[in-house]
């Protein structure tokens, strides 16, 4: 057990891309925590499948490191805006945070979150200017945009005097001076051990830690992760929780778990300072206070942030029920939803006792959505969605919606169209400038609602050249209305194949969605009309045979490629009469209903 003056507890922070993965990736491997023989694969700490896929960290993860006689424990953060409620609590844990900006486009939105959220809790950061071997790195722009946030911020005068360090992530090495030797990561842990501070705690003092962040174990239940705040944890000692409500409840440690490496080892005892996950307590909750039996002291609530966006999940109820997967009935999907809320303290999972037909689950966007049921499509399940609604607030006798701040980079030759969309979407502008490569920054706010299906548009106007990035920032009033969908989308009339033939003479309608010899069925969405009511098709027509010869031969059917969608683009493209159905193999579209014209339409044209 390390006393806690040789303990150093800190967290990685910054936007989604700028390599606080990678950055962990140098320090593990120069910190010696590895074998010789062990293969170190890339981006080592992003070890669930979805990380690996998307590029993304999702859900934090912790380590710890040695360097000379010092335990540094590493708690790797989500750098996605929907996971930032994640970041929020892990902030509680740390002594000092790395905040990583990325040397070539400087502070972005989620910087800006992460950081308020360190300098609210009396954290002095550490500023590393990551990428500084990038094309167009400008590290003297990147500094002082860095220290105007702080100070725009209202930090401290000790906080306004920050550390920072140059360094590549990627190329493993940091320095102090742009004109030092680039060697290894030595200057960033040395640092590291210079300026932050130990953990403040009395070892010989009662029992006394918080419930930060939840994990689950399918023998051992719920485990309460957080840092002791004071004395020691004994495997088999006998403690107490107290929830947000004052109620308290004894119970015995079964397991201490803590790092070596990457590596989750058990502790027989743990002490002031180290960040370990204890077993016990079934019932353990975020912001629970555990301590000695003798104590009544209940630590502040640590909040959870409210999501700002619902789907309805359903049994998948199309004629293809069943040809992918395996879990198909709603017993299922409230068994795997009920295990997802015990372990998930983030989504929020309502099954109400008078509705049987769908389950609702709120997030804090598209993508936090998008992950849960990505992970129920590997585990063989066929749902049904809905499109996402905004959830609406009552603050002040008045109704607010989520409002987004986004961070849009584009070409300058299209910023027009872009603000113009923006405006549409009820956006407001509150920054615009254009660099020396004529690439244009903006800002906006923007309601929640006015994002979904935006990017897609947004790539459309710039020719794919746009970038965008949102994060949550306050409820506001309700904006008024806000135009969907620009384009209907096309039906299949009936039932069967689709074949080369019809889908060279529709594609002439809009954008397909299907390919020759896919699979349709009668409400099934297989394309996009390029007009904006929806157009009800015949996708399975075959070209009709004579008896007559001809010299003439067939034309060379040259198709365009359809356009597919990812689960988040799916989710995000609906409308409310239509829903996403999801297997293991597939993502269709298909209408949720047909209007009493529509129905009249498919009626006439089969008969």
């Amino acid at each position: 057990m390390f006393k806690p003056k040789k303990i150093r507890n800190i967290a990685i922070i910054a936007h989604i891309d700028h390599g606080k993965t990678t950055m962990l990736d140098s320090l593990l491997k120069q910190s010696n925590v590895f074998q010789s023989h062990e293969k170190i694969p890339e981006r080592v700490m992003d070890s669930y499948d979805q990380e690996q896929e998307r590029g993304i960290t999702i859900f934090s993860k912790h380590t710890s490191i040695f360097y000379d006689d010092y335990k540094i424990n590493i708690i790797d953060t989500p750098g996605h805006a929907d996971f930032s409620g994640e970041v929020e609590r892990i902030l509680g844990m740390v002594n000092s945070v790395l905040l990583l900006v990325d040397a070539k486009e400087g502070p972005m939105p989620q910087t800006r979150f992460v950081l308020k959220k360190s300098l609210e809790l009396g954290l002095c950061p550490i500023v590393v200017l990551n990428k500084i071997d990038k094309d167009g790195a400008d590290v003297e722009r990147c500094l002082n945009q860095t220290f105007d946030l702080f100070v725009e911020l209202s930090a401290t005068d000790e906080q306004l005097d920050f550390a920072y360090i140059y360094a590549s992530g990627v190329n493993g090495y940091a320095i102090k001076n742009e004109n030092d030797p680039k060697e290894n990561m030595k200057p960033l842990f040395d640092l590291i051990i210079e300026k932050v501070p130990a953990p403040k705690g009395d070892i010989n003092a009662p029992f006394l830690m918080q419930a930060a962040t939840i994990d689950y174990d399918n023998y051992l239940g719920r485990q309460a992760c957080g840092r002791i705040l004071e004395g020691v944890a004994k495997k088999g000692m006998e403690i107490k929780r107290i929830d947000k409500d004052g109620i308290e409840q004894n119970f015995k440690i079964q397991k201490i778990n803590g790092y070596h490496g990457l590596k989750k080892v058990e502790l027989l005892e743990a002490g002031v300072g180290d960040i370990v996950t204890i077993s016990g307590l079934e019932k353990v909750s975020i912001g629970d206070t555990l301590c000695d039996l003798d104590n009544t002291k209940k630590l502040s609530p640590i909040s959870i942030e409210e999501p700002t966006l619902s789907i309805d999940i359903m049994v998948n109820s199309s004629p293809f029920s069943g040809r992918d997967g395996k879990n198909l009935t709603m017993h299922k999907l409230k068994e795997r939803l009920l295990r997802e809320k015990k372990a998930n303290v983030t989504l929020k999972i309502d099954i109400p006792d008078n509705v049987t037909d769908r389950i609702t689950v709120s997030g804090r966007g598209e993508l936090h959505l998008a992950v849960l049921i990505e992970a129920m499509r590997r585990e063989n399940f066929e749902i049904t969605v809905s499109k996402p609604k905004v959830i609406i607030k009552e603050l002040d006798g008045k109704k607010c919606e989520p409002i987004e701040s986004v961070h849009i980079e584009v070409p300058k030759e299209f910023s027009g169209a872009i603000i113009e969309e923006m405006s549409n979407r009820k956006g407001e502008m509150q920054s615009l400038d254009t660099n020396e490569l004529d690439i244009s920054r903006m800002n906006f706010l923007v309601p929640t609602r006015g994002l979904m299906g935006c990017l897609g548009e947004l790539l459309t106007l710039s020719r794919g050249l746009v970038i965008m990035t949102s994060i949550y920032d306050h409820f506001a009033p309700l904006k008024g209305h806000i135009p969907g969908r620009k384009r209907g989308v096309l039906i299949s009339i009936c039932k069967g194949t689709t074949n080369g033939y019809a889908c060279l003479n529709l594609q002439k309608r809009g954008t397909l969605f299907v390919k020759p010899l896919d699979d349709v069925y009668e409400g099934m969405i297989v394309g996009e009309n390029s007009r904006e009511n929806d157009l009800i098709i015949n996708v399975s027509k075959a070209k009709q045979l004579t008896n007559f010869r001809t010299t003439l031969k067939d034309d060379n059917i040259i198709l365009t490629p359809p356009k597919t969608f990812t689960l988040e683009e799916a989710i995000s493209y609906i409308e409310d009469d239509e829903l996403v159905e999801i297997t293991p193999k597939n993502i269709r579209l298909r209408k949720r209903y047909l209007t009493e014209n529509e129905r009249k339409t498919f009626d006439r044209k089969k008969s």
